[in-house]
């Protein structure tokens, strides 16, 4: 049995196989990052192949655990970092309105998910500085249309995905500060993406501002923050937090393949190695060695923290909530965070030990996985994680229970 088809079994039923699809992702990978190539028909056809409805318990063939998930977005992180941030945001919305879904709104995301489409997010506001407040005085406006909808004013920043997606859920306020979140389709009227990302890593994940002019909204299009729905859940965001960490996991890996194929590759060695031979150099064994445990303790931590948000979800799937179960899964991402980064950043560094110089060529584009594992880690910073782990784990200081965790 071939170590995909293990992995599969290991993982459960209904794990469909994406093995020819992330190899077809991944041989562009490099080009597309090097000139600035939008990923859009890697993403469709990842859409068509169902990858986004995975968790769609309900419908067809997804239903896969947390696990499950994750596992395949390290696969894809290691094909494409970019491709496989895309739908970070899609599956955070869809875990929170589509998969058992309480109202009108989750509702129709949970036929629509089935049916191949994708969700972004607006969440960001540049305004929003307010320490230890993290979203709760959003500008973005709804306001009655006065026949039983609103209309909606405002601009996002970080909307990684918008561009690429079918729906996006927008969070706004009342002008009397009641938030919710809006949840229409990308294409309406008065909706603006714009591709104005210019990190130094994840260049294709267009990342960049939203803008919403006076856009019509049903009222049924509006889920208000209540106990239980949605943003009301105890640590809402941990599923987000470790779908990022298990991208850089990707990365790891990715980094691990591009170094080993790179030293299987190359007929001439340093002037004073042991060898002649690159791929018989226990030098550079050593480095492919390294990078190796590198991506597997990245997978490890991130299914050993899925693995706790898989016990939440259970109880989550009964309807109840469960703040200490909550808590210990946002804990566990925590700690994985803090360890992934650092295995994907050095695995992105690692691999030019392997090659030397002429390793360092933009051709290869090989300085990706260190750019794109560093973009990642500072979505939220190490040391704030490191700092709240460490209060819990000496004074039983509870992790914030905010966006970042």
């Amino acid at each position: 049995m071939s170590e995909a088809a293990v992995r599969r079994e290991s993982l459960g039923r209904d794990v469909p196989d994406f093995s020819a699809l992330y190899d077809e992702i991944e041989h562009g990978a490099a080009r597309r990052e090097r000139n600035r190539e939008l990923p859009f028909e890697a993403v469709e056809r990842l859409k068509q192949a169902g990858f986004g409805a995975l968790r769609n318990h309900r419908v067809g063939q997804g239903g896969l655990t947390l696990r499950g998930l994750f596992a395949e977005v390290i696969r894809l992180g290691a094909a494409d970092a970019n491709v496989a941030h895309i739908f970070r945001n899609h599956y955070t919305i869809a875990e929170q309105h589509a998969r058992n879904p309480r109202t009108e709104v989750g509702r129709r995301l949970h036929q629509a998910v089935a049916a191949g489409a994708l969700i972004g997010l607006g969440y960001g506001e540049f305004t929003d500085k307010a320490v230890g407040a993290a979203g709760s005085n959003l500008v973005t406006l709804l306001t009655p249309d006065g026949q039983g909808g609103y209309r909606l004013d405002g601009k996002k920043y970080y909307t990684t995905g918008t561009l690429y997606s079918d729906f996006v859920l927008v969070r706004a306020a009342t002008a009397e500060g009641r938030p919710g979140s809006v949840v229409i389709p990308t294409k309406r009227d008065g909706v603006q993406v714009i591709d104005d990302w210019d990190g130094a890593g994840q260049r294709l994940t267009a990342s960049g501002t939203t803008i919403y002019d006076h856009v019509a909204v049903a009222g049924d299009e509006v889920v208000f923050d209540d106990q239980g729905i949605g943003y009301g859940l105890a640590y809402f965001n941990t599923q987000a937090q470790l779908f990022l960490t298990a991208v850089n996991a990707g990365i790891a890996l990715g980094a691990f393949n591009d170094a080993r194929r790179l030293l299987l590759s190359r007929d001439r060695n340093f002037y004073h190695a042991p060898v002649a031979e690159p791929a018989r150099d226990p030098a550079l064994h050593q480095v492919i060695g390294q990078m190796a445990a590198n991506a597997f303790a990245a997978e490890a931590a991130v299914l050993a923290a899925a693995d706790a948000l898989d016990r939440l979800a259970a109880v989550r799937d009964s309807g109840r909530d469960d703040p200490g179960l909550a808590h210990a899964a946002s804990l566990a991402a925590a700690k994985a965070k803090l360890v992934v980064d650092d295995l994907a950043i050095r695995n992105g560094s690692l691999i030019f030990e392997v090659g030397g110089a002429s390793s360092t060529k933009a051709s290869h584009n090989f300085d990706r996985h260190w750019r794109n594992a560093r973009t990642l880690a500072n979505h939220n910073p190490d040391n704030y994680k490191a700092i709240a782990v460490g209060a819990h784990e000496v004074l039983g200081t509870p992790l914030p229970n905010a966006g970042f965790f």
